[in-house]
């Protein structure tokens, strides 16, 4: 008789995960939005055949997006050094149970390339598929483009986590309104203070 080994069961993504919070479900889908915009210039950084570029493109892009994504979920460290010390305390036991190391800390290079090595071997073979010509260069970029959205998913999905393990207040989402000129001008107004 065969002993067939377990298969690990599928770990949920960051939007089954936050399944029931509209809140939390609408944060994730702006971050992963944000995301989605950051891989793909990676993935173009990653086809053009310069040793190194796709590196500086991809630490470029964690760098602007990491912390855009905690300010999604109100874990930048400005956010939480405004809560008070019991939520700030509930907050850090989230942090250190999701295990990520970027999450109400300053984005900083090293911390990139700490959370960045979860990827090693995808980047180091997207470097290498690069002087392949055509067909190594569009694995390049595909391999670009997936080890940012890998890295995005997995820090959205340890936020989502952080957020229901300490229950926190998801910050209002910031909305640029255009508003129309008309919109701007002051209504006209009666001398005796009505409306006209």
């Amino acid at each position: 008789m065969k002993i067939l080994p377990t298969r690990k069961p599928k770990e949920p993504d960051a939007l089954q995960l936050a399944e029931g919070n509209p809140a939390l479900e609408q944060a994730v889908l702006r971050s992963r939005q944000l995301l989605r915009k950051r891989a793909i210039v990676a993935g173009v950084a990653g086809a053009i055949p310069l040793p190194g570029l796709d590196w500086a493109v991809d630490a470029a892009m964690l760098a602007r997006l990491l912390p855009k994504v905690n300010a999604e979920f109100g874990l930048t460290p400005g956010q939480i050094d405004k809560l008070d010390s019991k939520e700030k305390e509930r907050v850090q036991k989230a942090v250190a149970m999701a295990g990520s190391v970027i999450i109400g800390r300053v984005v900083t290079r090293d911390l990139i390339l700490r959370f960045a090595r979860a990827v090693g071997l995808r980047l180091t073979t997207a470097q290498a598929s690069k002087y392949v010509p055509f067909a190594g260069q569009l694995v390049s970029g595909a391999l670009g483009y997936a080890a940012l959205r890998y890295l995005g998913e997995q820090h959205i999905r340890d936020c989502v986590k952080v957020v229901k393990a300490a229950p926190l207040a998801l910050p209002a989402p910031n909305r640029r309104v255009a508003l129309s000129y008309s919109r701007t001008q002051a209504a006209p107004v009666a001398p005796d203070g009505s409306a006209i």
